[in-house]
């Protein structure tokens, strides 16, 4: 099986090539990437937890979903194929800003990305892909931001910067 690709973009996103996508979390190159975020009618947001084998971050709390467009593959299309292959459904979504960060992780490798963000709507529970994702639970909000400050290292680094930098991007119910 092919190695999966990224696509390597500028900082206005415009697509400069592809890279297998070790190698480019070797290298630290700026890559396409998205992250999700589902609500329920509750403004509680999904979480997963990321599955205990992933090469980085694992077993840590993140967004819903997050990933890598494929070539040729829109980021809405791109967050509904992942958001099915990793929690087992399918809802509309909708983009709300995008951003670049670098994370440079202990074993070497390094997430340079300019990351989609992108929200939906989903009220059941999922049906998670246990190579993907170890559990997940349902958060308001508000507490999310407060167990963030208490607990960072039990989070990603793209949630933590997009809770610090994006969070009116992501809070669907402003009070």
């Amino acid at each position: 099986m092919e190695e999966e690709k990224v696509i390597l973009v500028d900082e206005n996103d415009n697509q400069l090539g592809l890279m297998p996508k070790m190698e480019a979390h070797e290298k630290a190159v700026l890559h396409r990437a998205f992250s999700v975020f589902i609500f329920n009618n509750k403004n509680e947001l999904m979480l997963q937890q990321r599955a205990l084998h992933k090469y980085h971050s694992p077993g840590l709390w993140t967004n819903t979903c997050c990933s890598h467009q494929r070539d040729g593959e829109s980021n809405i299309e791109a967050g509904k194929r992942r958001l099915n292959e990793e929690m087992g459904f399918v809802t509309d979504l909708r983009e709300t800003t995008s951003f670049v960060y670098k994370a440079p992780f202990d074993n070497g490798l390094t997430e340079h990305e300019l990351d989609h963000v992108m929200i939906g709507n989903y009220n059941e529970e999922p049906i998670i892909n246990k190579d993907e994702v170890a559990s997940w639970k349902w958060m308001p909000l508000e507490d999310v931001k407060v167990d963030i400050a208490l607990r960072p290292e039990k989070y990603t680094a793209w949630f933590k910067i997009i809770f610090e930098k994006f969070y009116e991007h992501i809070n669907v119910n402003p009070s």
